[in-house]
């Protein structure tokens, strides 16, 4: 949603027709993931992608047919299909678009809540008499916009889905296919430290689409110098800096200092809490040494197993930089629910 929103908010203030397309399956090698949009006007204007360029071009010419019939169609390609070649998806991968005409009032909601940090799961028919129709819930599962033909029975069974299935893709609902398209909170990087590899990593983090924050009591490490665009910097000592930020499932935790002062009430307050990340900076001898501190403190063996260390992937780097690029590739395969020993 953020890389089109301001280039569709200035369509809409110029009142122009748009087709929106979305990602609603993959297989394999597909190169971009469910959820992914594009969209696209009468002129061939576009903003997004929904396959990095290989089935654009026949994406865009379904869209500009939607909009003028005003109806929505759900598109399938995939080596299979004797058009795979013909849009250049011959990778291996398969991947099911929907193309629609959009709806501006399910836009302003999905703006909203992007812009707010707040869940917003949209569920939307591919497929049968109901092509088409969508409903909309907030993170509490309160119904915020529908269209006309759900009745209330859909809108109960619609309702439960959302509650349960926390991802954006595709599943079947009743003999009909049912695109589930979940805006998530954006992820938020803690960083403690603001040593010389957390420039690199803050930078990597915003690009991808990451909140930024960096803890460190020492101030001439966490300056505003040094971190010109975070969007937190905080001098407190890790307990009080992390009850104020705030420690959820959207939280990724990359502990870099080095000092057990300040690494190990870091990791005190952030086991418990059961985030989907946190890393350490540090050689296998000295986790040894941390892991007997932190028994000593309470934790458990369990909390320990949640502690990837040394932190980053097995890129073999050495640099500031390379070990940001180790760190954040790790952050995001565990992100996308990669498993398994990644330290290669």
């Amino acid at each position: 949603m953020l890389d089109i929103m301001p280039t569709v908010d200035t369509w809409l203030k110029n009142d122009m027709p748009i087709a929106i397309a979305t990602v609603t399956k993959t297989w394999g090698s597909a190169p971009r993931r469910e959820g992914s949009k594009l969209a696209v006007t009468p002129d061939l204007a576009m903003i997004g992608s929904v396959s990095g360029g290989c089935v654009e071009g026949a994406v865009i010419e379904e869209a500009l047919s939607g909009l003028q019939s005003g109806m929505a169609k759900l598109l399938s390609f995939g080596v299979a299909d004797d058009t795979a070649w013909d849009v250049g998806l011959s990778c291996g991968g398969r991947i099911n678009v929907f193309v629609e005409p959009l709806d501006k009032k399910w836009w302003t909601l999905a703006k909203h809540h992007t812009e707010t940090n707040q869940r917003l799961t949209t569920l939307t028919i591919l497929d049968g008499n109901l092509t088409g129709e969508k409903i909309v819930f907030d993170a509490n599962g309160t119904v915020l916009h529908q269209t006309k033909q759900l009745t209330d029975t859909h809108i109960s069974e619609l309702q439960r889905i959302a509650m349960t299935i926390p991802q954006s893709g595709e599943i079947t609902w009743q003999e009909s296919q049912v695109m589930i398209d979940t805006i998530r909170p954006r992820p938020h990087l803690i960083i403690v430290g603001g040593v010389h590899i957390a420039i690199t990593l803050e930078a990597m983090a915003r690009m991808m689409g990451f909140r930024v924050s960096i803890i460190d009591p020492r101030q001439a490490f966490a300056s505003s110098e040094r971190f010109p665009n975070v969007d937190a910097i905080s001098h407190e000592y890790p307990t009080k800096a992390l009850q104020t930020m705030g420690l959820d499932s959207e939280t990724y935790l990359a502990v870099l200092t080095h000092d057990p002062k300040i690494d190990d009430q870091a990791l005190i307050s952030a086991l418990p809490a059961n985030i989907p990340y946190i890393g350490v900076l540090s050689s296998r001898r000295t986790h040894e040494k941390r892991k007997a501190r932190l028994k000593e403190k309470g934790m458990t063996d369990d909390h320990l197993r949640q502690i990837y260390t040394p932190i980053g992937i097995g890129l073999g780097g050495c640099t500031p930089e390379e070990i940001a690029l180790a760190i954040m590739s790790e952050i995001i395969a565990v992100r996308n629910g990669v498993r398994g020993d990644m330290r290669l």
